[in-house]
């Protein structure tokens, strides 16, 4: 199994796995053309690839959707996600379809790729995870806030183990619906300053720092008392970078294709990251 002599541990460490022995090979050799990074190349296998996990602790693994006999990576990631220290997983995709976007997202990944996206961009895809963002198309974020408006969100309920207060639940429900501070204000009968410390409560409590978070949070665990929130807030905090902006008080729309990062509880404050 070939690998990149690990020369220069300040390089970006990315282990490589597609769903062929050949299309890892390629992979790597493209990735490696970028000097900031150190490429892992790894087998189509998924017990091997958790091994050599373990052994090589990259920042970043990528992985296909279509990995492994049965095509279903997202046990992987979701074993990968349980190591510690732990990698951030971008899942590359085939077709940007609904159920694999969400799966991928409920199973921990940090971000997913298309494969009908421009090569140049996994590599800025692969630094913007690695700085701690999440990254996702809008049409893929709106595939996360459909799944979120479907009876399964129902059932997110406080109880003496959540994390959260019943308030706070009805919070991160409107929230996930894509209402705005006034209108969760209006709906909950409370004031839009009253909103704002419920979600900083919650952004803490859950330790992340932007309301797209919160939405993917709801996603992946609709029970919340099943939840354990991060001990420490500052290592899983992230934010979000996108092609496509996206407010995460409304509904996403389809604008000019550069990623942004957004980090304000009232959904308006947006930064873009560079390129």
């Amino acid at each position: 199994m070939d690998r990149f002599p690990n020369l220069n541990r300040d390089k970006l460490r990315v282990l490589a796995a597609d769903s062929t022995s050949m299309g890892s090979q390629l992979l790597v050799e493209a990735l490696g053309k970028n000097e900031q990074f150190e490429l892992i190349e790894a087998p189509s296998d998924q017990g091997q690839i958790q091994v050599l996990v373990q052994q090589e602790q990259p920042h970043i693994v990528l992985i296909s959707a279509t990995l492994g006999p049965d095509g279903e990576p997202f046990e992987l990631v979701r074993n990968i996600r349980s190591q510690s220290p732990c990698p951030r997983v971008i899942v590359m995709l085939d077709r940007s379809e609904p159920s694999t976007v969400v799966q991928a997202f409920r199973a921990g990944a940090h971000g997913v790729f298309c494969r009908t996206e421009p090569f140049r961009l996994l590599a800025k895809c692969i630094e913007c995870v690695h700085a701690g963002q999440i990254w996702a198309s809008s049409h893929e974020l709106h595939f996360v806030m459909e799944a979120l408006t479907k009876p399964a969100l129902a059932s997110l309920q406080a109880n003496g183990d959540s994390p959260l207060s019943a308030r706070e639940t009805d919070v991160v429900r409107c929230v996930a619906e894509g209402l705005t501070n006034r209108q969760i204000a209006q709906r909950l009968k409370l004031t839009e300053h009253t909103v704002k410390n419920y979600l900083f409560r919650i952004f803490d409590k859950l330790g992340v720092s932007s309301r797209v978070e919160v939405v993917l949070y709801a996603l992946g665990h609709s029970d919340v008392h099943a939840i354990n929130p991060p001990n420490n807030r500052k290592a899983h905090s992230t934010s979000v970078a996108r092609r496509g902006e996206f407010r995460a008080a409304q509904q996403p729309r389809t604008v000019e294709r550069k990623p942004l990062e957004g980090k304000s509880v009232d959904g308006q404050a947006v930064r873009r990251n560079g390129n």
